[in-house]
């Protein structure tokens, strides 16, 4: 979800459509004076830097950025907006007329609108329901199967923008970047979701909120839950895929960042991926990854003890496999799965 305080000045945004003004308080606590939504004349007493200026507000002076027809000796009103984290206004009016304030941009404006859409959670949608892997092999090759479950994470869509930024750079081609959703014609992305959305599908990617969508401009209709999907995982730090990895073998990944504390004290951010996969011989079996500055930690769960038994006496080898590709692993364990 939408942090609150960037929620709330996003929402005061829509309603005001006039630019933010954050304001810096000279000395700490004075900002203390305000409460949101108070209108206050102001003075604007000198210019201090292109832009930036010195104004009497609720006799404090503070220092904020201005329009740059603004001058000294304009009278301005300021609304308060939010006081953390920072002190914020919108100017309402000024004896400068040609001081009027810009329009809300369309971006706040979509944002706010985003922000009010019902919450879709960060589930990838796979770009077809067939299994990642087909192959007529026993076992899934498992170089192939990685390589799958990186291409339809990196096509989710949401991860768009750095993948724009990466082809700028030269490091991604065109035709990588035309097979993500928001460069897929709408009635093929509209056939995806109609099939994952179809009870009888293989794929189990979709999760229905059940709420009614409103339709946002400026954003295809097909792509606006992707969007605040993608505003999601940017504030949990958190994706998720559901989907068949091998023919009518479904698995639950999920990949998040966590915090841990170093033996020295130093706090270490980690990449975590865990994996749930309900086998026909070995029933569910849950596995978390953490990688960290001292290698790879994993962590086998399983409600069954005769599942465990087999995990812990094949965990060896695990290692063993991981080691000679490179990975090293700073601990194994297998644990009992916990259903709280």
């Amino acid at each position: 979800m939408i942090p609150a305080d960037v929620l709330n000045t996003l929402k005061a945004l829509a309603l005001t459509q006039r630019p933010l003004i954050t304001a810096t308080p000279p000395v700490a606590g004075a900002g203390s004076a305000f409460e949101p939504g108070q209108k206050h004349q102001a003075v604007v007493l000198a210019q201090v830097a292109p832009g930036i200026f010195k104004v009497q507000v609720a006799e404090q002076v503070l220092q904020m950025q201005l329009p740059s027809t603004i001058r000294s000796g304009d009278k301005i009103t300021l609304q308060v907006v939010s006081l953390v984290p920072r002190l914020t206004f919108t100017m309402s009016a000024s004896s400068n007329p040609l001081s009027t304030p810009d329009q809300l941009s369309s971006t706040a404006r979509l944002l706010s609108s985003l922000a009010q859409q019902p919450q879709e959670k960060a589930y990838v949608r796979p770009a077809q329901s067939a299994p990642l892997w087909t192959g007529k092999m026993q076992f899934p090759d498992t170089v192939e199967l990685a390589g799958k479950l990186h291409e339809t994470l990196s096509q989710s869509g949401l991860f768009y923008e750095s993948h724009q930024a990466q082809w700028l750079q030269g490091s991604r081609s065109t035709s990588q970047l035309m097979h993500e959703p928001q460069n897929l014609p709408s009635s093929q992305a509209n056939n995806t979701q109609a099939r994952d959305n179809n009870p009888g599908s293989q794929s189990s990617a979709v999760v229905s909120s059940g709420n009614e969508r409103n339709t946002l401009p400026g954003i295809p209709e097909h792509l606006q839950p992707l969007v605040q999907q993608q505003l999601n995982a940017l504030e949990t730090r958190q994706v998720q895929w559901q989907g068949q990895v091998w023919p009518h073998q479904e698995m639950n990944w999920e990949i998040h960042e966590e915090s841990a504390r170093k033996p020295n004290g130093e706090e270490e951010r980690l990449w975590t991926t865990q994996i749930q996969l309900d086998l026909p011989n070995l029933g569910e079996v849950t596995a978390k990854l953490r990688f960290g500055s001292g290698g790879l930690s994993l962590t086998l769960d399983a409600p069954d003890s005769a599942t465990r038994a087999k995990l812990g006496s094949a965990s060896s080898r695990l290692v063993a496999a991981l080691k000679e590709r490179g990975i090293s692993t700073s601990g194994a364990m297998v644990a009992k799965h916990d259903n709280a």
